[in-house]
């Protein structure tokens, strides 16, 4: 008997021995083509990075469909990003054409939707519910731990939404949750409270956020065998891509949909009596195919589960496994590094990548004394790199945490790199496209109170706070929605003023809903959407209050605005039977990373985290230190040091010719310079696969015989460093020339020097490449705001006639206890700054802040501190000793005061008490009117203006 699910070809031609397929598998390699070609129950395809899986699991659909193995409706291949499942989608279709459609290419949360849009109705929801993203659930979190009075407890909005979506993932709900929770703890009480209501409120409104889509549609498996039935009979071939960054939850889904048809089906029964016995099917199981990789398993954070991929042997006995090393992106110095970096994680399975374009260049490295050094050398490396011929698209610098680019940014801007944050601020979640979309919710689905709340005062027509509570007690009340609620504004109880506004925004949500959704039931056109936000933006005033704004920033929110209109326009003609409720699906399943638009022309920052899945020509690894890399946080957790060692992995495996890793030895985190230890897994990588351009032992002042630091080179004979840190045996620097101090502006060279436990006094003698040697006149200062004062015997008073003080000496904080202390020559602590050939008296002005050519010498001083230069103290006049030339220079100088003193003024101005000290007499009151007269007017009010009179 032929199984239903095999479909049947009529009149096909006539077999041959070749393979229909064959075309198909020309240019795979081995791993590829079994991977292919394998027909079983289960398989599971280890893919490396760079080792083709994409083409292996697109070439996989297009096989069985072209074999005739299955019909496109029978595949179900789900993917990570909207973006990734498009690109399946067009590659097959480029592969077999037409015979494409009808194959579900989607996310999980996209199969969740189309699932929960049939069958919603079957556990108490419309088929019109509403999709709330993490904005709109912390927005009703928000208000109801404010609600609870949650905030007493130690409960933030953030937190509780984080610890929701955890439960969510892991399938418990609120019930579940209240039964294993230790309710005699008040803070746990009135979390499940919270979480209750949560849950209550979703009901509510219609509304599913995005753990509920997965995890109600795992329940509506479960609680109806036979809708789980209908979807495991469809599909017969399911594909999963990143299989390792799954979830409980996600796991579930596939293990519900690869049972056995029947195989939970319960027997019917009616009042106690067995009516009949449910029948098993014969019907196999559909045969899962998953890829993914355990070495770059680092979503852990988002509930990712990487036993999901490591037990997938025990989970379905009998899986083939193939294992796809050969690597087509990278050179094989960047895979070697790699393996010998994942070669260090326990629990996975060994593989070695490997590729046939040779090993390419080396790896480079560079060791920076803070952050600002740091990111100095990558913005001079990406010029190199742009005037070598490389893109600047094609160029991308990570880091582990945000925080970090900040002095990236800074330096990228002086340096006038261009360059894209990737992952900023997503259009979809900016303000004015979420007042819009919240416009398009409240017609499609107006039991949603969060959108009509949203709505109710944007733009702004008088109604607060009082008048929204006021509506939620009428609509409460009386048992309907809060949308219904407005349609009785005289009944709420508020003035006429208040009335007038709620009618007119009622009136408005009206007619666009008869034009999206007709009351005769019909399906509007898919130009609908169009039009009702048009008439939407229009009529409720938001495009006019926009436009009289004065606030620069409105025009840009008009042209989001215009943005989404036209995104609707594109949605109708991709869609022609699209409703809004489809629209607001897809634009509210977009994921973060589909929103990482083509920085074309520009270097992109961005996490390692976001980096995950690209691609680029030269990758530079920052902050590739202790605390960062491995992060603090997550090397004190079960399995973080090796979570971050995947990450630090995938990071390298991104680059395909160049890649660079960098750290800073002192950096500025939280308001304070800490010292930076360079990361465990650099000495995981072969010392013969980095070319250290400056080495952590080039920089480090405390050992190592071919340290670059200052104190290094003053030693005496036989003694020795302080600790054999590691870099003290990497390759070090080439001695260099000195630098020419006229070639800066304000003649001050932007280098970093490290004196480490160097401690000076006055009298000592130094030696400064650049300005030569010269003596400590004066220390100033305590603890780590030590500074020595140093005159050059280079910069005599002829060379420096003109210019101030300050530009003959250099600043060297020298604290025993703070080896981040600098010795920097420049003038810019002290009286002024020179910028464009004048001095502007001062203290040490910002590039950003006052001038546009500030001296970039100002970038070292304090450790790093280069935006602000705060905390230098200013040195005291008198820190150099008189000579006679300037003794008489100064007794030549005119008194500060313009009149010079008479033996009348004399007497009275001795006997004058301090201020507020001694009451005025009229016989000093008299002085001081003969001693204006005697002056003759020659001295304007003005001079007295800052003494009080009596």
């Amino acid at each position: 008997m032929t199984d239903a699910s095999t479909p049947i070809i009529v009149g096909g031609p006539a077999p041959s021995d070749a393979r229909p397929d064959a075309d198909l598998l020309a240019g795979l390699n081995g791993p590829q083509r079994e991977a292919v070609t394998y027909r079983g129950p289960a398989l599971l395809i280890v893919a490396g990075a760079g080792s083709g899986k994409t083409s292996v699991l697109t070439r996989r659909i297009a096989s069985l469909l072209r074999t005739r193995e299955a019909y496109p409706s029978q595949i179900l291949a789900i993917t990570f990003t909207n973006k990734a499942a498009g690109e399946m989608r067009e590659r097959v279709h480029q592969l077999i054409g037409q015979k494409a459609d009808g194959m579900w290419i989607s996310t999980f949360h996209s199969a969740c939707v189309r699932i929960l849009r049939r069958e919603a109705e079957q556990f108490g929801f419309t088929k019109a519910f509403t999709i709330y993203d993490s904005g709109d659930s912390r927005a009703l979190i928000k208000r109801l731990v404010k609600e609870h009075e949650g905030d007493s407890f130690g409960l933030t909005p953030a937190g509780t939404q984080s610890r929701i979506s955890k439960l969510k993932n892991e399938l418990a709900d609120a019930e579940s949750y209240a039964r294993s929770a230790n309710m005699s703890d008040p803070a746990e009480r009135v979390f499940v409270e919270i979480f209750s209501s949560y849950q209550r409120e979703l009901q509510r409104a219609n509304a599913f956020d995005f753990d509920d889509l997965i995890a109600q549609t795992v329940y509506l498996f479960r609680a109806f065998p036979q809708v789980a039935d209908v979807y495991r009979k469809r599909f017969r071939h399911i594909l999963v891509d990143e299989y390792q960054d799954t979830n409980h939850a996600q796991y579930a889904l596939i293990h519900e949909l690869t049972r056995p048809v029947g195989s939970d089906a319960e027997p019917f029964s009616s009042g106690g009596m067995m009516i009949f016995e449910a029948e098993p099917s014969g019907e196999q199981a559909a045969s899962l195919t998953v890829v993914g990789d355990s070495d770059q398993s680092i979503y852990a954070f988002r509930g990712a589960d990487i036993r999901n991929i490591s037990e997938f042997e025990r989970d379905y006995p009998g899986a083939k496994v193939v294992l796809l090393e050969q690597n087509y992106r990278s050179t094989q110095n960047i895979l070697s590094a790699a393996n010998a970096v994942i070669a260090n994680n326990f629990d996975r399975k060994d593989k070695k990548l490997w590729t046939d374009v040779g090993a390419g260049d080396p790896i480079i490295g560079f060791t920076g004394y803070s952050q600002h050094d740091e990111a100095q050398f990558v913005a001079d490396e990406i010029e190199a790199l742009h005037k070598k011929g490389v893109d600047y698209s094609g160029i991308a610098v990570f880091y582990r945490t945000n925080s970090q680019s900040r002095a990236l940014e800074e330096i990228f801007i002086r340096s006038a790199v261009p360059y894209k944050i990737m992952g900023g601020t997503k259009f979809y979640e900016r303000a004015e496209i979420k007042d819009a979309l919240a416009y398009l919710v409240a017609v499609a689905n107006p039991a949603d109170g969060m959108a009509v709340r949203r709505i109710l005062n944007r733009p702004r027509r008088g109604i607060g706070d009082v008048t929204e509570t006021a509506i939620a007690r009428y609509a409460a009340e009386h048992g309907i929605t809060f949308r219904d609620a407005l349609a009785n504004s005289a009944q709420i109880g508020v003035g006429p003023k208040l009335q007038k506004a709620i009618d007119q925004l009622d009136a408005v949500l009206t007619e666009a809903t008869a034009v999206m959704l007709p009351a005769s039931g019909e399906l509007a056109p898919s130009s609908s959407v169009t039009e009702g936000l048009t008439l939407l933006l229009n009529k409720s005033g938001y495009f006019d209050a926009l436009r009289a704004s004065k606030d620069p920033q409105d025009e840009a929110r008009l042209e989001n605005l215009d943005e989404l209109i036209a995104v609707t326009r594109e949605f109708a003609r991709n869609n022609p039977e699209g409703t809004v409720i489809d629209f607001l699906t897809e634009v509210t399943l977009v994921a973060d990373a589909d929103d990482l638009d083509d920085a074309s022309g520009s270097v992109s920052l961005m996490t390692l985290h976001t980096a995950k899945g690209l691609e680029y020509d030269a990758v530079f690894l920052t902050g590739v230190e202790e605390d960062l890399l491995p992060h603090r946080i997550s090397a004190n957790e079960p399995g973080g040091p090796q979570e971050e060692r995947r990450l630090f992995y995938v990071g390298i495996t991104r680059a395909r010719k160049r890649l660079h890793v960098s750290l800073a030895m002192t950096r500025a985190q939280f308001g304070e310079v800490t010292v930076a230890m360079p990361s465990r897994f650099l000495q995981e990588i072969p010392a013969d696969l980095i070319d250290w351009r400056q080495s952590p032992g080039d920089v480090n002042g405390r050992g190592g015989s071919q340290s670059r630091a200052l104190n290094a080179r003053g030693r005496r004979p036989g003694q020795t460093g302080g600790g054999n840190r590691y870099g003290d045996d990497l390759v070090p620097l080439p001695k260099r020339a000195p630098a020419d101090p006229s070639k800066f502006p304000n003649r001050i060279p932007a280098k970093v020097r490290d004196n480490g436990d160097m401690v000076l006094a006055a009298g000592d003698r130094i030696r400064h490449d650049d300005f030569g040697e010269g003596r400590v006149d004066a220390v100033t200062g305590e603890g780590a705001k030590r500074v020595a004062h140093v005159r050059f015997d280079t910069v005599g008073p002829e060379e420096a006639a003109g210019q101030d003080r300050a530009d003959r000496q250099a600043v060297a904080p020298a604290p025993a206890s703070a080896p981040w202390g600098v010795l920097s020559c420049a003038a810019a602590p002290f009286r002024g700054v020179w910028s464009r050939g004048r001095a502007v008296s001062g203290r040490i002005v910002s590039r950003s802040r006052r001038f546009g050519a500030c001296c970039p010498a100002a970038a070292p001083f304090r450790g790093g501190f280069a935006r602000l230069g705060r905390g230098i103290p200013r040195p005291k006049r008198r820190s150099v000793p008189q000579t006679p030339e300037r003794v008489a220079n100064a007794g030549a100088c005119p008194k500060r005061r313009s009149v010079s003193r008479t033996p009348e003024r004399a007497p009275s101005a001795g006997a004058r008490p301090k201020r507020r000290s001694v009451p005025q007499t009229p016989e000093r009151v008299a002085n001081a009117g003969a001693c204006r007269e005697r002056l003759g007017q020659a001295r304007p009010r003005s001079h007295l203006a800052g003494h009080r009179r009596g």
